[in-house]
């Protein structure tokens, strides 16, 4: 949530106009792939500190295209469960390009995933059904996941959390299970 409202401060502020995104890419310890999306004003500066983060937490920073193979782009929708039956709501939503449906029982959602290109035409149709939509975003999912053990997950975490605080860092996707 704070990464998001600084994005948004950043975003609005009048003084700043040359916003760059970019995606850095490299592998953090036990051959995890990691890959960072940022929105910045100052690429220098971005880089910078996420080289940096690499380098004090044992990762190393690869070039464009060195881990994105590792990742499937992929649209997530959140809505109210509500009384919805899972079967009908599939098959009704499943011409605008929905390919996933799961259900949160704890927080009574429905999560609903697609292909990165049909964001428009399923966002469209969860409107047009009369689904509120409570969250949107554009998701990179590891196509295979590898299992640590805790003390490994914590080094791993370590880097994670360093690239997180960056002010800069809007997300950062892994291939840790």
């Amino acid at each position: 949530k704070d990464n998001v409202e600084r994005a948004i401060k950043k975003a609005t502020d009048k003084n700043q106009e040359d916003w760059d995104e970019r995606v850095y890419e490299g592998y953090a310890q036990h051959g995890i792939a990691i890959l960072v999306e940022t929105l910045t004003d100052n690429s220098v500066r971005t880089v910078a500190n996420v080289r940096a983060a690499f380098n004090k937490c044992d990762g190393s920073l690869g070039t464009a295209g060195s881990v994105e193979f590792l990742f499937e782009r992929k649209c997530m929708f959140k809505i109210d469960a509500g009384e919805i039956d899972l079967e009908e709501f599939e098959l009704a939503t499943i011409d605008f390009g929905v390919e996933e449906i799961d259900k949160d029982d704890e927080e009574n959602e429905i999560i609903i995933y697609g292909q990165f290109e049909d964001f428009g035409n399923i966002q469209s149709g969860l409107e047009e059904l009369g689904h509120e939509i409570k969250e949107a975003s554009l998701e990179r999912i590891p196509l295979n996941t590898i299992e640590l053990s805790g003390e490994q997950e914590e080094e791993v975490n370590k880097l994670i959390e360093r690239l997180e605080d960056d002010d800069d860092v809007q997300q950062v996707f892994h291939t840790m299970a």
